[in-house]
């Protein structure tokens, strides 16, 4: 055999069986209401990094040194998914924002910022790792919503806390009507082929051929409220058009499942009844619900891993009759006594994280529809300006966003107990595939 042609030969050998040997260079898809990388069922352990287009951002609005690290450190532990947000909305004059924006003003997007979101992806293929791309948010710290609503002409957004005489109530009222105005979903859309049709700069791949994009989702808990008719023709309409830009990549609503409370008009069955949505989600909060009281944590906290192993079942129950898969994409629970501080003990976490990931896993190996899980949140090291106090331009992000109190739900690079948890059932749930 010719030399130049035995090379080649062996060349295409050994693509053949890295190709075979590597499934997570193939798209995730669903198959019999499960999740597949290949020939290969997929199953991961995620976390929330919202932050992470921000840190991808050349200097000095970023700090890609750190977004390498923070990766590394992902890797180390067995995260292989991160739930990252990869649009948001100015300006960046608003409080308890997430800045600097994406989108500034309408149709208006930063390219230095969506360098961020190319860098990020790059880094996460380094590391065969997926991501899962928010597309909006219901609730203002990224824009979102109220954002779109406030530059279609229906007035200033009525902040909830920690605004001064903020009302929940009222902030979701306003958000909520977001699916009947045309002129707002219709700068959504704009927003997703903007994203979606992108090209990476750095690698010249479009987004739609990066095997490492997982899913586009719709948003960030989007809730019905009292619109609930236009809030599933919304859901129809946008996983449709996002299937339209791109067929190869997964659509999810970003839903937080049944939550403690009806107003928020969530129908988990209902909601994702549509073809063009791929697989499920919960989001578990019991702290955030009165399910945990952190200063009664020796009583209190049996009765909420209680409830939230219950919260679980009764969604994969729901999954499974609708053939889709489920992922728990946000749980967390605060540092011991609520204490905010970096040096805080995290007892009470390490043991509701392990009784979590124990019930995901548990439901996935016994043949539910599970497929994942994403804690919330990892903030690495990034540390609060002030413990409890509210993150502002310049300071570092953290898992915590910017109109919660800092600390109050984010894992260091230090918190050595949380990170054994985390990665005991990372491999795991890397072991299931």
């Amino acid at each position: 055999m010719h030399r130049l042609t035995f090379v080649f030969a062996c060349l295409l050998v050994m693509t053949f069986f890295s190709a075979r040997s590597q499934p997570q260079n193939a798209f995730v898809q669903v198959r019999n209401g499960r999740l597949f990388q290949g020939d290969k069922p997929y199953f991961f352990m995620g976390t929330n990094f919202w932050y992470g287009m921000n840190l991808g951002a050349p200097a000095p609005l970023g700090n890609r040194e750190r977004l390498i690290r923070e990766l590394d450190r992902l890797q180390a532990l067995g995260v292989t998914n991160l739930r990252v947000m990869a649009a948001t909305e100015g300006p960046d004059t608003e409080p308890w924002r997430m800045a600097p924006a994406m989108q500034p003003s309408p149709g208006v997007f930063r390219e230095d910022i969506l360098e961020g979101l190319d860098f990020l992806l790059v880094e996460m293929g380094k590391r065969n790792m997926t991501a899962v791309m928010c597309m909006g948010n219901f609730w203002n710290w990224s824009g979102g919503f109220g954002q779109y609503l406030a530059w279609a002409g229906k007035g200033s957004i009525p902040y909830p806390p920690p605004a001064e005489g903020g009302d929940w109530t009222r902030y979701q009222l306003f958000a909520s009507a977001f699916y009947k105005n045309k002129t707002a979903v219709d700068l959504y859309v704009n927003t997703l082929a903007k994203v979606i049709s992108r090209t990476n700069t750095i690698t010249g791949k479009p987004y739609t051929q990066d095997p490492t994009i997982m899913s586009w989702q719709l948003g960030n808990e989007p809730r019905g409220i009292l619109n609930g008719f236009a809030f599933r023709k919304w859901i129809r309409k946008m996983s449709h058009e996002i299937k339209s830009l791109d067929a190869n990549h997964l659509v999810t609503i970003g839903s937080e499942g049944r939550t403690s409370s009806s107003f928020a008009g969530n129908r988990f069955t209902k909601d994702h009844k549509s073809d063009d949505v791929d697989y499920t989600t919960a989001h578990l909060w019991v702290q955030n619900w009165g399910w945990y009281d952190p200063s009664k944590s020796e009583t209190s906290l049996p009765e909420a891993i209680a409830k939230g192993q219950d919260y679980l079942r009764y969604h994969a129950d729901l999954a499974q009759k609708i053939n889709k898969p489920l992922v728990l994409e946000e749980f967390g629970i605060s540092r011991d006594l609520n204490n905010h501080d970096p040096m805080a003990t995290v007892q009470v976490r390490d043991a509701y994280y392990a009784a979590i990931f124990q019930e995901i896993y548990d439901l996935a190996k016994a043949g539910k529809p599970v497929a994942g899980v994403n804690f919330w949140a990892w903030g690495g090291e990034g540390r609060p300006r002030v413990p409890e106090g509210f993150w502002l331009a310049g300071d570092d992000f953290l898992g915590d966003p910017p109109h919660e109190s800092q600390g109050w739900y984010s894992v260091y690079e230090t918190d050595s107990t949380t990170q054994a948890v985390i990665r005991k059932f990372a491999r795991m749930m890397n072991e299931l595939r």
